[in-house]
This record gives C-alpha cells, sequence and structure tokens, in this order.
C-alpha cells in the first residue's frame, strides 16, 4: 500500500468500524430511532433527502465562504498594521482577544438583530469565528523572519517594501495558511450556529426544523453533510497552500 492510499485508507477503515458498532448497538439494543437511528437509516434518509441536503448545504456553504473571505480580508490588514506598530498591536490585541471570550451564542442574537434574518449575519458570525486564528498565525508568520535576513536585504539596500514581498510574505506563509486551516474548519460552526437562531434556509435552520420534528436521521444526515463540507473546504485550503507555498514543513513531511 503507497503512501496516497494509506492516506485515505486508514481513515475509512476507522470509520467504518465505528459506523459497524454503531450499527450493531442500535440494532440489537433497541434504541428508539427518534433518540439515535443507525447509520444505515441516516443513510438511506441521506438520499432520499439529498436535493433538500444540497439545497439548503449550497447555502450554508456561501455563507461560510464569505464569512471565511471576508475574515482573510480583515486579518491580513490587521496582521500588517499589528506587525509594523507596537502602538496598533498594544491597542487592538486586547479587543481581538476580547472577542474570543464572548460565547458565540450571545453574539448570534446581537448579528440577526443588526443584520437581519438574511446571509449577511450568518456572514458575519462565520467571520468573527474564523479571523482570530488567522490573524494571530500571520503576525507570528511576519514576526518570523530572521533578523539577520532583514539586516542583509539591508546592506543590499532593499527597500521596505522589496523586504516585506520577498522576505516576510514568505516567510509568514506557512503560517498564513496553518491559521487559515483552522479557520476554515470551524468557520461552518459560525454559520450554522447564525441559522440556528435565525435563518429562512440553510443546514442550520434544517437541522432545527428536523429536530422539532423528531426526524433524528434528518438532523444527523445534515451533520454528514457539513462535516463532508468542513473536510473539503480543509482539503482545498491545504492543497492551496501547497500550491503556493511548497516550502512548507508539512509538504516536506508528506512527500
Amino acid at each position: 500500500m503507497n503512501h496516497r492510499s494509506g492516506t485515505w485508507f486508514l481513515p475509512a477503515a476507522f470509520m467504518l468500524a465505528i459506523a459497524l458498532v454503531w450499527e450493531a448497538a442500535v440494532q440489537w439494543g433497541g434504541t428508539p430511532r427518534y433518540i439515535l437511528p443507525a447509520p444505515s437509516a441516516i443513510l438511506a434518509v441521506t438520499i432520499a433527502k439529498f436535493g433538500l441536503l444540497v439545497r439548503h448545504g449550497l447555502v450554508t456553504l456561501a455563507e461560510v465562504l464569505l464569512g471565511f473571505v471576508l475574515a482573510a480580508a480583515v486579518s491580513a490588514v490587521l496582521a500588517v498594521a499589528i506587525t509594523f506598530s507596537r502602538t496598533v498591536e498594544r491597542t487592538l490585541m486586547p479587543l481581538i482577544i476580547a472577542s474570543q471570550t464572548v460565547p458565540v451564542f450571545a453574539l448570534a442574537p446581537l448579528l440577526i438583530l443588526w443584520f437581519g434574518y438574511g446571509m449577511g449575519s450568518k456572514v458575519v458570525m462565520a467571520a468573527v469565528i474564523v479571523f482570530f486564528p488567522i490573524v494571530i498565525n500571520a503576525v507570528n508568520g511576519l514576526r518570523s523572519v530572521d533578523p539577520d535576513l532583514i539586516d542583509l536585504m539591508k546592506i543590499l539596500e532593499a527597500t521596505d517594501r522589496q523586504i516585506f514581498v520577498k522576505v516576510r510574505i514568505p516567510a509568514s506563509l506557512p503560517f498564513v495558511f496553518a491559521g487559515l486551516k483552522i479557520g476554515v474548519a470551524v468557520s461552518v460552526i459560525g454559520a450554522v450556529i447564525g441559522e440556528w437562531v435565525g435563518a429562512r434556509e440553510g443546514l442550520g435552520f434544517l437541522m432545527i426544523q428536523a429536530n422539532a420534528q423528531l426526524k433524528t436521521e434528518l438532523v444527523f444526515a445534515s451533520i454528514l453533510m457539513l462535516s463532508l463540507m468542513g473536510i473539503f473546504l480543509y482539503a482545498l485550503v491545504a492543497w492551496a497552500g501547497r500550491v503556493i507555498a511548497p516550502w512548507q514543513p508539512e509538504q516536506n513531511k508528506t512527500s
């Protein structure tokens, strides 16, 4: 078995083993389906309601992507400002840290009030959750440059712009993509929480509706779609990192 096939075989085998144990426990234990449905029942509902799941899933995916892009853009500006200005760092870092101490469920009703029941509040919620790991990793990356290399560039009469573009940005990319991978994985949580609090469509909305009707299989099917969405987005960002910054340590380990 080569490395690439082994990367997928082991997780798939582990998940299959969990599903088999789960199936056996539900079937033999006589657990009511509205409490814990069997994986076979969840799969059947996923297939039967696939069109419905995709329709709501595309709404959630749009919210996640827009929130992720918004967070990445804001994080890039904040990271540069914090890196080059101690005043900005002392002013903004306490606020950035404080923003992560507020429970997201406390923010969601306010965002619904401010931005309405449409997509805007979900996008902002996803961005709020995502931006912290991105901005922190970006700042660490921009500051990770060897000072001797900076001094060498100055000796060679490089401008601050050249140093930033040719030295700081390449050095920061492994850190940035580490933050992006964390951010894109948790961005799904922000969008779904926003949909739980108030929405008319999306997988979070579908889960609330299904739960109210004791359609637990549909709740688990929605969770399955969200999990697949998160895995896909994480893999997409990881692939982009390998293409844009092939010198990342992760690339060296997996090649």
